[in-house]
């Protein structure tokens, strides 16, 4: 398959990637994490008392973009976005100390990260080492400068990567 080949899938033209979902044990940190700490909004929640569950969607706001007040159209708008984060939090998981989700990135292995791309990979990783952040690799160490990875709190992997400083691996050599 060459890059950027048209799709042959007919009546796929309006189809948009809207979301990976984590599960997660406390949203409480998940929220602090993702809120304050990547500065990602929190654009819905819905809770499902029946079935004890929430789900929380977030994303990366523009400045002046305007979302909709109304419930069923801001879940509208949510569900029509690029790229959201939906954390799923099954009630109950905050209270028990040995609970944890996998990774991923521990065998058995499958789901590896999620990417987020800054302006600058080495000032966001300072403002993170200044919050505290667990790193898995900062961005000058191994093989691949220039990109990082962190943890969230429920030791999901993060790469935090800079398009600018990246695209020079995308020219590659026979």
């Amino acid at each position: 398959m060459e890059e950027l080949e048209k799709t042959k899938a007919v009546g796929t033209e309006e189809f948009v990637f809207n979301q990976t979902m984590m599960r997660i044990k406390d949203p409480n940190d998940s929220l602090e994490f993702y809120v304050h700490k990547l500065g990602m909004s929190l654009i819905k929640k819905l809770d499902f008392p029946d079935m004890k569950f929430s789900l929380y969607f977030l994303g990366y706001l523009k400045q002046d973009e305007v979302v909709p007040n109304e419930p069923e159209k801001r879940f509208a708008y949510v569900l029509n976005q690029k790229a959201m984060l939906e954390l799923t939090h099954n009630w109950g998981t905050e209270n028990d100390p040995a609970f944890s989700y996998h990774d991923g990135n521990s065998d058995p292995r499958g789901f590896g990260h999620i990417g987020i791309s800054v302006p600058d990979v080495y000032e966001a990783c300072n403002r993170f080492d200044q919050l505290g952040i667990d790193f898995v690799k900062k961005p000058d160490d191994g093989n691949m400068k220039g990109l990082a990875f962190i943890k969230d709190p429920d030791g999901y992997w993060i790469e935090i990567l800079s398009a600018k400083s990246l695209s020079k691996f995308s020219v590659q050599s026979d």
